[in-house]
This record gives structure tokens, sequence and C-alpha cells, in this order.
């Protein structure tokens, strides 16, 4: 499997490159989101993030007043007439779950391990592969979560695993949790990682892996202008 660093002779996109499906998958904290906006936007693409929409779905559950918010019968009621919907404001983009802004809800560090348990489950992994696929059906889009390439989109033109080093990815969204006014420490930042790949990697429904034809990119050492014309450079010769 192909791994990319950075290279020295990155070229410029071609403008009139065809629309295509590209799709990053990635651990927690690897700077995906970060990426996959900027390099969306100088595609002129629609960037779609996957991973809101379970922690939307995970919102939903925690507000539902049930004793177990991963009860399926609950999870399904919530599925079957689940609308989520990307709207940008002001160049941020924020999410609707039925019509109900929930872009500072699913940011909460207690939503990150339910949407991780609740994303293991088949019937709202196969409502929002449905929703997702949609969102890609026409091309012309950047989709980023941790099975894009290898269930949702296994035939999209292009496919990149973004990773980093545990204690890189730590490192990042401990600074960004501080950011946010989070009281959390490194070390406890740096568990949840651990606990949260090994969830990801090891459960039954869709792990997180890379996709056997995906352009790996470890961004530990690379800032993230440096990661997209990295893409760029690839996406080029497509």
């Amino acid at each position: 499997m192909p791994r990319i660093y950075l290279r020295s002779d990155c070229v410029s996109m071609n403008k009139g490159t065809r629309k295509l499906v590209i799709t990053i998958d990635g651990p927690a904290g690897a700077g995906k989101s970060t990426v996959s906006k900027m390099l969306a936007r100088r595609l002129g693409y629609v960037y779609v993030d996957t991973g809101a929409m379970y922690r939307a779905v995970a919102v939903l559950a925690r507000g539902a007043g049930h004793a177990n918010p991963l009860d399926e019968t609950l999870l399904q009621e919530i599925c079957s007439g689940l609308k989520l919907r990307f709207i940008s404001e002001n160049g941020v983009l924020r999410l609707l779950a039925n019509g109900e802004d929930i872009t500072e809800e699913i940011r909460k560090p207690e939503i990150s391990s339910l949407a991780s348990a609740v994303s293991a489950i088949g019937v709202v992994r196969e409502r929002l592969t449905h929703i997702q696929r949609e969102m890609g059906s026409r091309g012309g889009v950047v989709l980023e979560g941790r099975d894009m390439g290898t269930v949702v989109f296994p035939d999209a033109e292009v496919k990149f695993f973004l990773d980093a080093s545990p204690e890189i990815r730590s490192q990042r969204r401990h600074l960004e949790l501080k950011v946010q006014g989070e009281e959390v420490t490194f070390n406890e930042v740096y568990e949840q990682m651990l606990v949260r790949d090994s969830s990801d990697r090891n459960r039954q429904l869709a792990p997180l892996r890379p996709a056997a034809d995906a352009i790996v990119v470890d961004s530990s050492n690379l800032q993230i202008e440096d990661v997209v014309q990295v893409m760029l450079d690839h996406i080029e010769k497509q």
C-alpha cells in the first residue's frame, strides 16, 4: 500500500479536471476535517463531514431521555425519520438535524465516545450510509470519515487514509479542547484517544482501516497546507 510524504515538485490542479468522488478516512485527531475542508475549497467541491452525522445520532439518542441511548429500537426510531443538512454560515459549516442546529452539541467530549458506540450499530450505519451515498452521487465531493473508501464509496476515484501517531493526534485534540474552554489533561485525552482507536479498529461492522487502493498520508510531521498539496498532486494524475 503506497504511503505518500511531502514532495517538492507538487503541481497545481488542472481546472478542467472532471468531478470526482474523493474519500478521506482516518482515526480521530489525524486532521481529516481541516484537510478535507481545505481540499474541497481548493477544488471547488462540496465537503461532507460524515463523522458529524454519527455524532448527530448520538446527540439525538442522548437527548431522548431513554435509559439506554444505544437501545436499537430507539435508534431505529431516530434514524427512520432522520433528516440531516449541512449549511455554510459565515464560512462555518453547521449541521442541522431535523431542522435543529446541533453544531455545538456534537463537539462535546461526552458525545465522542457515544458516537463511536452508535456507529457500530447496524441500523444507524445503514441509514447514514444511504444519506451519504445520496450526497456523493453526483461527484464533486470530499467525504471524510472512517469507512468512506472501504464501505460507503468502495468505487471512489480517489481514496486517502490520513494518519498520525497517537501522541501527535492527542496533542492536537488537547489543544482544540483547551481553545474550546474544556478542562481536560493531555493524559486524559491520550487515554480517550487509545480507547477510541481500539473501538474503531476492532468493531465488527465497518472497522477503521485503509482501503486496499487508498493512498496513506502520514501527517505527523506535516503542516496542513503540505498535506493538502500532497493530495492535490495525486489528484492531478487522475
